[in-house]
């Protein structure tokens, strides 16, 4: 029992730290590509702009959960 936390720890550990990777990434991503146009937005189309960052946040919830989902299926798939 001991050694199946161990692992599943460790695999959440990696998880973690590849997500947070992942997050840093889309931030800066969407800050350099996104952030003038985001910014004018907000200043005259408050609304439009709600919208807009909710579908961003919600956007980005999925890409990344299909990521790191591909990405951990692939990695347990080598290994075996």
């Amino acid at each position: 029992m001991k050694k199946q936390a161990a692992k599943s720890l460790r695999a959440f550990a990696i998880e973690l730290a590849v997500y947070s990777v992942l997050v840093v990434i889309y931030f800066f991503l969407v800050l350099h590509l996104l952030g003038d146009w985001l910014y004018r937005l907000e200043t005259h189309h408050r609304y439009v702009y709600a919208g807009v960052a909710i579908l961003l946040i919600a956007g980005q919830a999925v890409v990344l959960d299909t990521v790191t989902t591909l990405l951990f299926r692939f990695l347990r798939g080598r290994s075996r």
